[in-house]
């Protein structure tokens, strides 16, 4: 089994928004994983948000030919 990750990249940081993408992800059978904010300088509010999931797979074999 291996591991395979997915990040969705938000500039729409809103509790609406960051919870919808959350529902979407998980009901397609990822794991939330964590969530990483990018921050101006001007403002307290993040410019963007990363939301990281993973989900296990079986390693697939190369075809050699």
């Amino acid at each position: 089994m291996s591991t395979r990750w997915k990040i969705v990249e938000t500039s729409a940081v809103t509790d609406d928004n960051l919870e919808s993408i959350l529902n979407e992800w998980t009901g397609q059978g990822w794991t939330f994983e964590g969530m990483q904010f990018a921050m101006r300088e001007s403002s307290k509010r993040p410019a963007m948000a990363f939301v990281l999931f993973t989900r296990s797979e079986e390693a697939q074999a190369d075809d050699v030919g």
